[in-house]
């Protein structure tokens, strides 16, 4: 059933969400103490099962200097000039595994899998910590710090997402103008605060993207992650504007207004988890040269799934110049 507003609002809905008037300041003060700890990428190549694939077993400098697992898979035989997807991931999974997502590498890119500090017991394997700081919080990674924007859960993790192109361009086989970035539900709202923050973004897919218009998800859902927040302050009651106040500086509808690369969007009109007029908020805000929303009207999170992802292969060729092996009906 429709959860949301009707179409026709949803189409001019842009929510209202504040923009912090320190919020550039505040994003690249955190980047730049973040890059002064950086260390250069670590590769370990790994045995692959298929012939044509090479894979590494990756770390990089994120927040704080932390290390941060990825995995790197490319064409074998590649040295230079490859386009490049930057896969973030959904509300607890991690990296995965080492042969995951070769149908990119048989388009033509390299693949770079980044892990989830943190998380990663859920739906999907990681193996990388966080040992950032917390206080009182309901369990689950939504309320971790939430009193304050310096000790927010997410600015560690958004800003290891950042990082995670700085770590891509040190490859000597990527074409550093030919950087895609991709992800579902969280990874599509970590998608959006890259797109925002990185200039050397070239196309932007986010799927069924989570962590925008956070006041407006959490006014009309009950559904996990976003009841976290209701939870945490159904007990913190006084502490309503400080975490909504948080919240702004990690808004997807935020960085939407400073993306600069072209962006192909997904949202399923039933979704409970990620309410549709959240992902209109963006949309609406978004500032990029070109935006394309697809909207399934008769599904939920799960959004268009493979045909989703067929979406992906075409703006992805079309923006980076990899191979559009799949024919679109």
């Amino acid at each position: 059933m429709l959860v949301d507003k009707p179409i026709e609002e949803l189409q001019r809905y842009k929510g209202a969400v504040r923009l912090p008037v320190d919020f550039e300041s505040f994003w690249r003060a955190t980047l730049h103490q973040a890059r002064e700890k950086s260390w250069p990428i670590k590769l370990k190549p790994v045995d692959s099962p298929f012939e044509h694939v090479e894979i590494c077993d990756v770390q990089f400098a994120g927040f704080n200097g932390d290390p941060i697992n990825a995995w790197l898979r490319y064409p074998k035989g590649v040295t230079d000039g490859l386009p490049v997807i930057v896969i973030y991931q959904g509300y607890n999974g991690g990296r995965g595994f080492a042969f995951d997502n070769i149908a990119w590498v048989e388009a033509g890119y390299a693949v770079f899998n980044v892990d989830t500090r943190g998380q990663g017991a859920g739906w999907g394997f990681g193996d990388t910590s966080d040992s950032g700081p917390t206080g009182a919080a309901v369990a689950g990674w939504m309320t971790r710090g939430i009193l304050d924007k310096e000790t927010y859960y997410y600015r560690r993790l958004m800003t290891d997402c950042v990082l995670a192109i700085d770590a891509v361009l040190q490859l000597d086989m990527i074409d550093p103008g030919r950087i895609g970035i991709t992800g579902g539900s969280q990874g599509g709202g970590l998608s959006l605060a890259v797109a925002g923050l990185h200039r050397g973004i070239a196309a932007c897919a986010p799927r069924v993207p989570f962590l925008c218009d956070f006041h407006r998800a959490t006014d009309i859902t009950d559904a996990y992650p976003y009841r976290e927040i209701t939870d945490y302050l159904s007990v913190h009651r006084r502490d309503t504007n400080t975490v909504y106040q948080t919240l702004s500086y990690f808004d997807g509808v935020n960085f939407a207004r400073l993306a600069q690369a072209p962006l192909d969007v997904s949202l399923g009109l039933m979704d409970t988890i990620v309410p549709p007029s959240t992902v209109f908020a963006m949309f609406n805000n978004y500032a990029g040269p070109t935006k394309t929303l697809t909207v399934w009207s008769h599904n939920g999170h799960e959004g268009g799934q493979a045909e989703d992802d067929m979406r992906a292969f075409h703006f992805f060729a079309e923006h980076l110049g990899g191979r559009d092996f799949i024919e679109e009906e």
